[in-house]
């Protein structure tokens, strides 16, 4: 396994040894990178946007949790319907099993074929803006085209990323603008005890781009859910077919009951 200071940092704050920060770096720009918050807090249906995700993904597995960090998602849906969760960092896969997750496994959101039987899940699951790490829109209609070979013909999906076209965009670390509407970049790696993680490269992509990158493939965008005037990130739904977007009633969410 490479350097990942990254999943190391987080897995020794989740055995309660780390003894100094996880650091996000763009050149001289750096920040602490903010674990407890973004990874430890519980997960409920009715907090930080899960209602409207419940909606779009339905009430059905199995579903694939695709760079699933410690589990907090995963933990939750498992209660209600067979739930795969996937990383690239054997630190956090290893956290995941010891917090619970039943299906915790190594896995590369951008590889599911290599991983998965086609029609393996009914539903697909990302957040975290992982999906612009495709790096492109070409990697992006690929991995959107990977995900549609692993999911059902009915399935759905749900993932996040910031919008390039908000006014606070430019706020991000490691922000790279674009002259092409609704594109930028995002770069920036982690460092931890002197361990320094490799360069990431987001591709940042707006709703409408989203929409661009499902032409070829089996997705359409069946719902946007926008972030705040003071925060550009969004999540997107996807679902296959064609026709009007109809999300699931209120009653069908994970742990409804007929």
């Amino acid at each position: 396994m490479g350097s990942d200071p990254y999943g190391r940092a987080i897995r020794d704050h989740y055995l309660h040894e780390r003894e100094y920060p996880l650091i996000d770096r763009d050149g001289a720009d750096a920040r602490e990178h903010p674990i407890e918050r973004f990874y430890f807090r519980e997960v409920t249906g009715d907090a930080e946007g899960n209602a409207w995700a419940e909606d779009h993904l339905g009430p059905e597995g199995p579903l694939l949790d695709m760079g699933a960090g410690v589990g907090r998602h995963a933990l939750y849906f498992q209660e209600y319907v067979e739930t795969v969760a996937i990383e690239v960092s054997d630190h956090l896969v290893e956290t995941m099993r010891d917090r619970g997750v039943a299906d915790a496994r190594r896995g590369d959101m951008f590889d599911l074929r290599s991983s998965f039987d086609r029609d393996r899940f009914r539903s697909a699951f990302a957040r975290g803006t992982q999906a612009t790490l495709a790096g492109s829109m070409a990697g992006l209609r690929t991995f959107l085209s990977d995900l549609a070979h692993v999911t059902t013909p009915d399935a759905t999906a749900v993932f996040d990323g910031f919008d390039p076209a908000h006014e606070r965009a430019p706020d991000l670390l490691g922000y790279r603008s674009d002259p092409a509407p609704g594109l930028a970049y995002r770069t920036y790696h982690f460092e931890y005890e002197g361990d320094v993680g490799p360069t990431l490269l987001f591709r940042l992509f707006g709703p409408d781009r989203v929409r661009e990158a499902t032409a070829g493939t089996p997705w359409r965008v069946a719902d946007v859910h926008e972030g705040s005037v003071r925060n550009p990130h969004y999540e997107v739904a996807l679902a296959k077919g064609h026709g009007d977007s109809e999300a699931p009633t209120d009653g069908e969410r994970f742990g409804s009951e007929e």
